[in-house]
């Protein structure tokens, strides 16, 4: 987020849930040694899984928690944790206190990489396709490093 740069990038199709990319996308920084504070993300990163990953590497969640969340801990006590003070706070005040509206840079990144490049992509198979995404936004991350 202090950057605006893309430290990491998965490309998946419409079957791979947000979720399941928290993982690969955290071990891409740290493999190139950046260091991760902090994570940001909507609901569809809110899951047991990702919040016992980020705990174990002493990363601290600012995941938006889905309203029908239990208060259990249910085999992540850190996610329970979460659900608690943020139905303590209710969303407004937990927004401010974890700076939630920093998630909007990476939402602005892709919509820059559409504004440039556009919507659609030429390639005709998968595989072309995911090369062709990963390009396009290498060289945006390229043109606002300029």
């Amino acid at each position: 987020v202090k950057r605006k740069k893309l430290l990491a990038l998965e490309v998946t199709d419409e079957r791979t849930g947000d979720g399941k990319m928290l993982k690969p996308l955290v071990k891409q920084i740290k493999g190139r040694g950046g260091e991760i504070t902090r994570v940001y993300g909507d609901g569809g990163y809110d899951s047991r899984e990702n919040f016992n990953y980020l705990a174990e590497n002493n990363i601290e969640p600012v995941i938006k928690i889905r309203s029908n969340s239990s208060t259990r801990s249910k085999g992540s006590p850190s996610r329970a944790r979460k659900v608690r003070e943020y139905r303590k706070l209710g969303y407004e005040r937990w927004k401010d206190k974890y700076r939630y509206g920093y998630r909007w840079t990476a939402e602005s990144f892709f919509s820059g990489v559409k504004r440039v490049f556009g919507e659609t992509c030429k390639a005709r198979s998968t595989e072309a396709l995911f090369q062709e995404v990963k390009m396009k936004f290498i060289f945006y991350n390229m043109l606002m490093s300029v």
